[in-house]
Order: structure tokens, then sequence, then C-alpha cells
């Protein structure tokens, strides 16, 4: 299964890569989003608050992973999904989706990172902790929301029922993120995180395997 999973792999990339106006859309969508927050909440003047530089941190690299996950299911139309259905396992399909739109959320992440640093500063002072942190915050927004995708998919207002469905799952998910990286930024001992760390391996865990479970069933409607 797993050059399966490879192959699928490839191929989203190659998708991605012939419409580079979706990626760069997000790409700029995230750098507007900092430059805008630059302007309007005093960052300017120095006026913005580590609270503040993390939590509107979060909430755009939040959004960002939302239109980037977004289209994981709703941009293929049903004959390629029928397709898809033939030659592929549902298991490896949305193994496939989940490895991919992780990369693509790290990236986002990581991106918004250095944009983040070099417009608004850098008060970080553990920043191996905070890495970290981004990644197992990609690998949650990615593994709930290419789910609720493949669910908003087969609904006929999908952008509204995927907002609706993936706001309860992504709340702890946003919080403990936040957590973590406030204690990253604060420069904590790491051992104080270790809790909230194991917290949201566990809650990524639990979110791939329902997603690993229940997807076959979706995937055969």
């Amino acid at each position: 299964m797993w050059k399966e999973i490879i192959v699928l792999i490839k191929k989203e990339i190659t998708l991605e890569w012939r419409q580079k106006y979706a990626l760069n859309g997000i790409l700029l969508y995230v750098v507007s989003a900092v430059f805008i927050t630059y302007l309007s909440v005093g960052a300017k003047q120095g006026n913005i608050s580590v609270p503040t530089w993390n939590a509107l941190y979060w909430i755009i690299i939040l959004f960002s992973s939302v239109n980037a996950v977004a289209k994981s299911f709703v941009q293929e139309h049903q004959g390629r999904q029928l397709y898809y259905y033939m030659i592929a396992s549902p298991e490896g399909i949305i193994i496939s989706k989940i490895i991919y739109n992780t990369l693509l959320t790290a990236v986002l992440a990581i991106l918004g990172y250095l944009v983040f640093s070099v417009i608004l500063g850098n008060p970080v002072q553990d920043q191996g902790l905070f890495v970290l942190n981004l990644l197992l915050g990609a690998i949650g927004f990615s593994a709930c929301l290419t789910m609720v995708s493949g669910i908003a998919s087969k609904a006929s207002n999908n952008a509204t029922l995927m907002a609706i469905l993936s706001f309860p799952i992504i709340i702890p998910i946003l919080l403990m993120a936040i957590r973590i990286s406030k204690n990253a930024i604060d420069g904590l001992d790491r051992g104080v995180s270790a809790d909230k760390l194991i917290s949201l391996l566990a809650i990524n865990a639990i979110i791939g395997t329902t997603a690993y479970i229940l997807f076959p069933y979706l995937w055969r409607s």
C-alpha cells in the first residue's frame, strides 16, 4: 500500500504544481494577513504583546490551513473520484491526502513563522519546542480538515458544512498548540509542556485513526 500512497502523493504534488495560482494565492494570503496585522494592531510602534503575537500567529495559520486543505476532495469531480475508486484503496487515498496536506500545512506554518519574525519580530526563546509544536499542529489541522473535506464534498453547500464540522474538532488542537507555543515563547522548561505535547499527539492519533477507519465507508458512497 505504501507504493500506492507514494504514487498518490506524487499525483497531488503534480496537480498542485500545475495549478500554481492556488498555492501562490495561499502564500499571498499569509503574507498579506501578517502585513495587515503589522499595520493595524500597533506592531509598527512596537505595542504588540507576546500573547497577542502568539494568538494572531495561530489564527492566521488556521485560516491558511483551511484554505489550503479545503480543496482536497472538493476540487475533484465525480468522474475522477470514480477512477480513483477503481484503481486505489480508500485507506491509501486518505493517508496520501493527510500526508500531502500535512506537508503543505507545515510549509505554510514555517513560512508564516518566518514572515512573522521579519515583520513583527521574534519573541520565541525555545525555537526547537516551537517548531515541534508547529509540526504537531500541522498534522492535527491536516488530518482533521482532510477528513471533514471528504465529508463535505458529498454535500451541495460543502464550504459551509466544512466550517461547521471542523470547528469543534479543531478548537482543542488550536488551544493546545497555543499553550505549548506560549511556553516556548516564555522559554519555560520543556518538562512543563511535556503533558501538553503528549495530549496534542494523542489528539492527532485519534483523529488520524478515526479517518483511517471511517473513510472507506464514506468512499463507497
